[in-house]
């Protein structure tokens, strides 16, 4: 059972964003990881999500609003806090925002349309790492907040689905414990009860 996609995926690890550094994916591999991104499950071909792009100095700016927006929800910052938030989207030389955008169907519930989306950050992900990039997908407390939201471009009805941050990584991602796939499935024996 052994094949080079069978192995890829079995050896896809995060890569820990500070170590993510240029070059970036140039704009034909991004359009490329895009392309990748958008071939997911789709029930309706709805496209229930959309990419925003955050590079160069719109990072910077990014941070500084959420570090003033941090202050107004916890109140003055430390300086390493401040610090933590000022580099919040300027760690990684691209990040890439994965945004569920719900559409009005009679037939497919939101929620199916926000697991497409989280297909598309898992393809995005996997599309940059076949093109040699590192990658750590993240969501972070403005993902749960309206004004962060707003802050880094979404509409009020949009949600977060996630934020790839994708760089170019010459280590090795660590290793994290996985779950024992024997424990995560069985077969059906009928109906639940209590």
């Amino acid at each position: 059972m052994s094949s080079s996609v069978i192995d890829f995926m079995l050896a896809r690890k995060s890569s820990p964003i500070p170590e993510l550094n240029e070059p970036a994916p140039s704009d034909e591999e991004i359009r490329t990881m895009l392309t990748i991104a958008s071939r997911v499950p789709d029930h309706g071909r709805l496209a229930p999500w959309r990419f925003v792009l955050y590079r160069g100095a719109a990072r910077d700016r990014i941070g500084e609003m959420l570090a003033a927006r941090a202050e107004q929800r916890e109140g003055p910052l430390t300086d390493g806090r401040r610090q933590q938030e000022l580099a919040r989207f300027s760690r990684a030389p691209l990040v890439i925002g994965v945004v569920s955008v719900p559409r009005e169907n009679p037939k497919i519930p939101q929620w199916e349309m926000f697991l497409s989306g989280g297909a598309a950050a898992m393809n995005l992900v996997i599309a940059a790492n076949a093109l040699g990039y590192g990658t750590n997908w993240i969501t972070n407390w403005y993902s749960d907040d309206e004004e962060g939201r707003r802050i880094l471009g979404l509409e009020p009805q949009e949600r977060v689905v996630g934020f790839v941050h994708i760089g170019t990584f010459s280590g090795d991602a660590p290793e994290r414990p996985r779950p024992d796939v024997d424990t995560l499935y069985s077969e059906w024996s009928g109906p639940w009860e209590a």
